[in-house]
């Protein structure tokens, strides 16, 4: 399932794939990947991704 919580509030940063990336110590694929639900990051990575973005866990990762 795509993460389209996760590219919306990235978006609405202005912030691109690259730049969250670099921020939490990833790729940019990997943030790509994430965003198209084909890979799913650690507990950690998810932690620091919604950091980054000022969100918690449930306004990016929780399905409902």
């Amino acid at each position: 399932m795509k993460n389209l919580k996760l590219k919306s509030a990235r978006a609405i940063l202005d912030m691109s794939q690259a730049q969250l990336a670099e921020a939490v110590g990833v790729t940019r694929q990997t943030i790509g990947m994430i965003e198209a639900g084909k890979f799913n990051p650690s507990l950690q990575l998810c932690v620091a991704i919604c950091k980054e973005l000022g969100k918690t866990l449930d306004e990016i990762f929780w399905e409902g």
